[in-house]
């Protein structure tokens, strides 16, 4: 498969940065849910061969009793729970319509959760968010909602995995083409929900959508945008898994190399479903897999969206959450998604896909506004100090 590289010059509008980025996260997610949890050699058997689509479950029709996956109907273009945070992320800033922290997660996430059904691709069915969402996300129902902790530090204690970094698009967003304040605001949002790595790693991954958004942006410049802002073994794995992944030009040659250079850093281990005793517990050296193999994959494929979105779903183990990683920063860069792909998604999910789009754009010019007013009244307030100008 050759990747058409996007032109990156062409420099695309907010909206369509916005509608691309949630959009292909989207897509990224649901292409990657029915092979989730596999490896590359397991997919490649499965289905004759890689994946360039929309495809069915793993079980064929005994997905409502087929173990480990059963409940859910993870396949035919159905998304999982990485879009359905995101949106429920992106109704919080169109209530809010400001930048959100712990508190924001507290006061309208947590109860968007147990609150307000909602159709459930996976499970045919209208539900509450909270009926689907994996535990790691449960979490902050219990601690927040049941445990009345400080929201700030609810994070703690948590497994430490990529449940809070796989729904940060958004706040890469709001701040768009402002990695800096990205990283900021989703370190505190994450807060409510993961701690060490997986924290860190949620604000990585907001600072490179927001880095995806400059004018003339390439994959090269957010895995840059990255490694300035990463910490401690976050930022060793984007650089070990970027190192390796610009020696590819196809993901195929890619698949085990990328794995090879994120597993030292990775605690699940060689077999995903079975992790090892040290797994997903907090510590300053190791990483989460997922967003390194998504910077990985979005240099591989140059910035192009199905090359990249493909290398992710066809790399296995958590690949939802890796291309709805890589999905969301090559939309953001400009590349295309596929209209057949979106077409699919949304009427298999029967999701608008396109709605959290346009609200978060209108947010995103909204606290834009607001931040210069912020900026010039500090900046006129330091002023009147003698702060601007002064040489003593």
């Amino acid at each position: 498969m050759t990747p058409t590289t996007p032109d990156h010059g062409i420099t695309a509008p907010l909206d369509e940065r916005v509608t691309g980025a949630l959009v292909g996260a989207a897509v990224g997610d649901a292409l990657g849910g029915p092979v989730e949890g596999y490896s590359p050699e397991q997919i490649l058997e499965r289905h004759g061969g890689r994946v360039h689509g929309v495809v069915g479950p793993w079980n064929g029709d005994a997905w409502r009793t087929a173990r480990p996956v059963a409940p859910y109907h993870k396949g035919d273009g159905h998304v999982t729970d990485d879009t359905l945070m995101t949106h429920a992320l992106v109704r919080v800033y169109g209530t809010v319509r400001d930048h959100l922290d712990a508190y924001a997660v507290a006061e309208h996430l947590v109860p968007d959760l147990i609150t307000n059904p909602r159709w459930i691709p996976e499970l045919e069915a209208e539900a509450l968010p909270l009926q689907r969402i994996f535990l790691a996300e449960k979490w902050l129902v219990a601690r927040i909602h049941y445990g009345h902790v400080d929201p700030r530090e609810a994070g703690t204690g948590n497994i430490v995995n990529c449940g809070a970094a796989m729904y940060m698009a958004p706040v890469g967003l709001v701040n768009a083409a402002n990695p800096e304040a990205a990283y900021a605001e989703a370190l505190d949002v994450a807060g409510a929900h993961q701690s060490s790595y997986g924290r860190e790693a949620a604000g990585v991954f907001a600072a490179a959508v927001a880095a995806a958004c400059v004018p003339g942006a390439g994959p090269e410049s957010v895995v840059a945008a990255c490694l300035a802002l990463a910490k401690d073994g976050t930022r060793e794995a984007i650089e070990a898994v970027c190192d390796v992944a610009v020696r590819h030009s196809e993901f195929e040659s890619a698949l085990a190399p990328l794995r090879a250079a994120v597993a030292p850093y990775d605690t699940v281990g060689p077999d995903y479903r079975a992790p090892s005793l040290g797994a997903r517990r907090p510590s300053r050296l190791h990483a989460i897999e997922e967003l390194p193999v998504a910077l990985g994959m979005l240099l591989v494929s140059g910035g192009d969206f199905r090359h990249a979105v493909l290398g992710a779903v066809n790399y296995g183990r958590d690949c939802d959450s890796i291309a709805t990683m890589a999905g969301a920063l090559a939309g953001a860069l400009g590349s295309p998604v596929p209209e057949d792909w979106a077409k699919a998604v949304a009427e298999a999910s029967r999701l608008d896909l396109w709605a959290p789009a346009a609200t978060l754009t209108g947010v995103a010019r909204e606290v834009f506004a607001r931040d210069v007013r912020r900026r010039r009244a500090h900046e006129e307030a330091f002023a009147a100090l003698g702060g601007a100008g002064c040489s003593g």
